[in-house]
């Protein structure tokens, strides 16, 4: 026998939710929150998080980093190697966050990347994390960074 993990029957039982919002757009605003409190429930405690001291050189080599932030802060200094996606932008850009990869998200200091996360994870992309403290933590403290 097959057992559904509890995010995946979580994110199943968030499609169902949703989908009355189709036929009944006067629902959807409560169809929403009780598919977010229904995600929330199977989420762990750090679940979804990394801390800059965990990226370590294998890690730092494994992982796709999306940065956030604006183009003027990306162009202006990024971790090497990111992707530029806006925070505002992931779901309208998904196809471009492999499901197959550990997927970093950050901003200046983890909130607005943490927003990006969670709609994210909540669309069915289980392999995206978002770094606490953001670009500003990895550059204090992270354990690692290319030359």
């Amino acid at each position: 026998m097959r057992l559904i993990s509890p995010i995946k029957s979580g994110l199943m039982g968030l499609a169902l939710m949703l989908s009355p919002m189709l036929l009944n757009p006067a629902s959807a605003d409560e169809a929403a929150m009780e598919a977010m409190q229904e995600y929330l429930m199977f989420s762990e405690y750090e679940a979804g998080i990394i801390l800059p001291q965990q990226i370590d050189k294998d890690v730092f080599e494994a992982v796709l980093f999306v940065d956030t932030r604006d183009e003027e802060q990306y162009e202006t200094a990024t971790i090497p190697g990111a992707v530029h996606i806006e925070w505002r932008e992931v779901l309208d850009r998904i196809d471009e966050i492999p499901e197959d990869q550990k997927t970093v998200l950050f901003c200046n200091t983890g909130s607005l990347s943490a927003q990006a996360a969670f709609a994210l994870r909540v669309a069915g992309r289980e392999n995206v994390v978002v770094m606490q403290t953001g670009f500003t933590g990895w550059q204090q403290d992270a354990a690692y960074k290319p030359e």
